[in-house]
């Protein structure tokens, strides 16, 4: 006779893994720490194969584990969106949205669109992982991932969302004894604050010019608000991000520099499983988002980033 896997043991297994422990996901189901751990030991008496390597401090999946994992991971999504494309047929965004996005751009303009989201669809729930990792959002469960620069192929499905422009900036501070840049040239005489790799050049553009400069750097980051940081306390000119940037233009804090010239727009895309099912949650987030960027971007400034 076949083994047979109960619903329920599929989705107690799927949330061990996605809380990392007993423990978290005891509390995410609202259950006790030791039916968890009987679920799972019955799973695994049931297929006879071990799922978990438990100790004191972690859990880790075997190989039959993780192929457990991203088989029930799909059978779940597919039942929640079969149930909520049933039960909501008018269109109504229900259930758990699950999103993923890199930590910079996440936390400054992904988390405020979800709050919106939140506060737009009141039956809705949203679980976020903000990550610069990324993440295979169909064998890890998520329904959405916001992804920025240029998309690999990877089969699924993408909305282009906008594009992130960029611009030379520097502080008042800086300024007062400099000779204003007139050229990308002018750059190698003064200093600048960089964000990127080490050595890595700058692809300048300006309408249908552009150049080619590997600059030098007094302070280098791998994290635009970093460089944001230190370009307002008259560390150098930086090449920034402007939807970052022009809040502090506003406040004198900063100052737009040769005009026109910046980097490559990068690009900014909601990637997803389908375009063809696509539920009424996923949709209604998509929509959001690109709504809030074409109306801008804001970014909700931290008075310890900037003075």
């Amino acid at each position: 006779m076949k083994a047979t896997i109960n619903f329920d043991d599929l989705q107690s297994f799927v949330a061990v893994v996605r809380g990392g422990s007993f423990t978290r996901a005891a509390e995410m189901l609202e259950t006790q720490k030791a039916h968890l751990s009987r679920v799972v030991t019955r799973l695994e008496t049931r297929l006879k194969v071990r799922l978990l390597q438990r100790s004191t401090r972690s859990l880790a999946l075997t190989e039959a584990g993780r192929e457990l994992y991203e088989r029930a991971s799909t059978i779940l999504a597919a039942l929640e969106e079969t149930q909520s494309v049933m039960e909501h047929s008018q269109g109504q965004p229900w259930g758990s949205l699950r999103v993923t996005c890199g930590e910079e751009f996440g936390t400054l303009v992904v988390v405020p669109w979800l709050a919106l989201y939140l506060q737009r669809y009141p039956e809705m729930r949203v679980e976020t992982e903000l990550t610069n990792r990324v993440l295979d959002i169909l064998h890890e469960g998520f329904d959405v991932a916001v992804r920025v620069g240029t998309l690999e192929d990877s089969g699924l499905s993408a909305r282009k969302l906008g594009q992130i422009t960029y611009s030379f900036y520097a502080s008042p501070k800086y300024l007062k004894e400099k000779t204003l840049p007139a050229l990308p040239g002018d750059l190698s005489d003064h200093d600048l604050v960089i964000f990127g790799a080490a050595g890595s050049a700058w692809q300048l553009v300006r309408k249908e010019e552009s150049v080619t400069l590997k600059p030098k750097a007094r302070f280098q980051a791998n994290n635009n608000l970093a460089a944001r940081y230190c370009a307002v306390q008259g560390l150098g000119i930086a090449l920034l991000p402007d939807f970052q940037a022009t809040p502090l233009v506003a406040q004198g804090l900063l100052r737009p520099l040769l005009k026109g010239w910046g980097r490559t727009p990068v690009p900014v895309h909601a990637v997803f499983s389908s375009s063809r099912y696509l539920s009424p949650k996923v949709r209604a987030f998509i929509d959001l988002a690109k709504d809030q960027f074409d109306k801008g971007l804001v970014v909700s400034e931290d008075p310890d980033l900037v003075s």
